[in-house]
């Protein structure tokens, strides 16, 4: 039962500081939350509540925090606000809720926290403060992990985490972010934690054993934004950012802006994205192959798009193409080859900037062009999702029965992929199918059924 304290000042001059009303608040508690997959009711009457003192729900009291820091452009924790007890605020900063001292220490907590499923954390909303952390990196933050361990390692385990990550990555591709990631995760807080600790014949070979680390961590990250646990997917891109900090690899650092740049725009957050894109790519410019650059001017144009800079971002892809059909895919670093052809990197966010900028049909070339890039069967999510894009950017332009055929490639796609954001576009394609079958599309009740069946048997 919820017992009156005395009035929260702190709450309410974060209220007025923000020049929000109860009902402005509770709208963006609602709205962060189901971010993170919850389904609240909160409402203006709440908000008097814990104005006037009453006490809040633990996962409540985040939404309330990132609502604030939202609206405010500063990181505040729930026990700023006076909504959390001092011991609840500990338990949240023991699970690393952003950067700690130490990388390796941290992602064993939060690998810890992921396997036992822990709701503080893999509910955790995606912070808009929090995607700002790498832009002041050389400024302000600085990560040491704790000093070699008396395990001895070298060039066989470089090798073997090597070899390990490029498996685990290829079946996430195949068959979706749900397949194997507890192992994923259990491996990385114990076999690849210890390594990172270990102690190694030259200092270049622990530099690489950390930022060998950051790839499996971004392949965590990438599971969780799969499973759409989005400030659990934020918290892995920071701590594998720590990584390769401490691996001192500059341009690995710069591939993890680059995620974080993506993970804020898919999520419709565009705060920061552009800031973050445009320093992955200062930060890589000239100092790469032109196909790896590719990947991040492509990543600046997507950015540009959803910052209403049409002309440039249109200037940007045509920039990408040119180094997307430059030089060699071979000579890409590890980081980066290991997620797949880049010119079928480049086609899939160039459809995605277009679709941004409104330009359907040039949305749908781009989209159907990536498809084509990939070898068969080897990317089996990415390419269904792209196939169901292309199939949104038809109907956009009112080609319905070509868009049903596309759809239905895309669902052959997804059979056998276990992935949240599967199941999302599935939900999508199916409410516009609704609107198609209303217009007489025989094909789009044919396609309904086959989507009806796909949702029963992922359920």
């Amino acid at each position: 039962m919820n017992h009156p304290r005395a009035r929260n000042d702190a709450l309410l001059e974060a209220l007025r500081e923000a020049r929000l009303t109860y009902e402005q608040l509770a709208t963006d508690v609602r709205a962060i939350a189901a971010e993170s997959g919850d389904s609240l009711r909160t409402n203006r009457s709440a908000v008097a509540h814990w104005v006037a003192g009453r006490t809040i729900e633990p996962r409540t009291a985040s939404f309330v925090a990132e609502a604030l820091s939202r609206r405010l452009g500063r990181q505040l924790q729930p026990h700023d606000l006076e909504l959390a007890a001092p011991e609840t605020a500990q338990s949240q900063s023991a699970l690393g809720a952003h950067l700690g001292p130490d990388p390796v220490d941290t992602l064993r907590r939060i690998g810890e926290a992921d396997i036992q499923r822990r709701k503080l954390l893999t509910g955790a909303a995606y912070s808009v403060v929090a995607a700002a952390l790498p832009l002041g990196l050389d400024q302000a933050l600085a990560y040491r992990a704790r000093a070699a361990g008396g395990t001895r390692a070298g060039r066989a385990e470089l090798d073997a985490l090597r070899d390990m990550t490029s498996v685990f990555t290829a079946l996430d591709e195949r068959h979706g972010g749900q397949h194997g990631r507890s192992a994923v995760v259990q491996y990385l807080r114990s076999d690849v934690a210890d390594l990172c600790r270990a102690t190694f014949a030259t200092e270049d070979e622990h530099r690489e054993a950390l930022s060998l680390a950051a790839n499996l961590v971004y392949l965590c990250g990438w599971k969780a934004y799969d499973a759409n646990e989005h400030g659990l997917a934020q918290r892995y891109y920071l701590q594998g950012l720590a990584l390769t900090r401490e691996a001192d690899n500059d341009l690995h650092t710069a591939w993890m802006m680059r995620i974080m740049a993506h993970n804020g725009m898919d999520l419709r957050r565009p705060q920061h994205t552009l800031n973050l894109a445009e320093a992955a790519l200062d930060r890589v410019r000239g100092r790469v192959s032109p196909v790896t650059e590719s990947l991040f001017a492509v990543t600046r144009a997507r950015a540009l798009a959803t910052a209403d800079r049409g002309p440039e971002a249109t200037a940007q892809i045509r920039r990408a193409q040119d180094l997307a059909l430059t030089g060699d895919p071979a000579d890409m670093p590890f980081w980066a080859a290991l997620w797949g052809a880049p010119r079928a990197t480049v086609a899939s966010h160039t459809g995605k900037t277009f679709e941004a900028l409104g330009d359907h049909a040039h949305a749908e070339k781009h989209y159907a062009d990536s498809t084509r890039a990939r070898p068969n069967g080897g990317h089996q999510r990415i390419t269904a999702l792209d196939l169901a894009a292309q199939g949104r950017a038809q109907a956009a332009q009112g080609h319905l029965e070509a868009a049903c055929s596309t759809w239905s490639r895309s669902l052959d796609m997804f059979g056998g992929v276990r992935s949240s954001r599967a199941t999302k576009q599935i939900s999508s394609i199916r409410r516009l199918l609704r609107v198609f079958d209303q217009r007489g599309v025989q094909a789009a009740r044919d396609l309904d059924e086959r989507a009806r069946s796909w949702q029963a048997a992922h359920a």
